[in-house]
């Protein structure tokens, strides 16, 4: 009988402490949510105070317009544009300028391409678009004589790598396919 008396105390006493354990999250939670809740209302309150002190200041200017006109006509003299300030345009605001004095620098130009002759180009007269050259173009590849100087260039012997080789094949001609600008036709629109 003594122990069964023993193993009731050590059952009560393990319900007791799951009790005490259960009752403990329950309310840590509860708190944890209360400490959630305050923090949201502090946050609403600075929230609303700052709105509230926006509002004062808000209020303090425009029931001190009367001053606020005083004091920037004192100290700043703005005033809201007139239709006599306004320019129609280019010309007119061009018109506005001082003519040049003596010793001034010249004014900056935009700078203009010359237009080839259509002869050269191959292009009709008249037209300023310039075509885009195509480095990979069959029509612009490297020719032989661009060929033969791209391997006295490279080394005296057949490299052993063929991929260099055409590399530096293509390579040699590339500058002057780059820097050559043909003049297009224009689009009919």
């Amino acid at each position: 009988m003594n122990l069964t008396r023993d193993r009731v105390h050590s059952i009560g006493w393990i319900s007791v402490l799951l009790v005490c354990g259960a009752a403990t999250i329950a309310l840590t939670l509860r708190v944890n949510a209360m400490k959630s809740e305050v923090h949201s209302t502090e946050n609403h309150i600075v929230r609303v105070q700052q709105s509230i002190n926006f509002l004062e200041t808000e209020f303090q200017t425009r029931s001190n317009q009367q001053a606020l006109n005083q004091l920037n006509d004192l100290e700043f003299g703005y005033k809201a544009p007139s239709a006599g300030q306004y320019i129609e345009g280019e010309r007119q605001l061009a018109a506005l300028g001082k003519p040049m004095g003596p010793g001034a620098p010249q004014p900056i130009r935009y700078a203009n391409a010359e237009q080839a002759a259509p002869a050269e180009s191959g292009a009709k007269e008249g037209t300023g678009l310039l075509a885009m050259v195509s480095p990979v173009d069959p029509a612009h590849a490297a020719t032989p004589s661009q060929a033969s100087a791209a391997r006295a260039v490279g080394v005296g012997s057949k490299s052993r790598d063929p991929e260099r080789e055409e590399m530096l094949r293509d390579a040699a001609g590339l500058g002057k396919r780059l820097a050559r600008i043909e003049v297009a036709e224009a689009a009919q629109q």
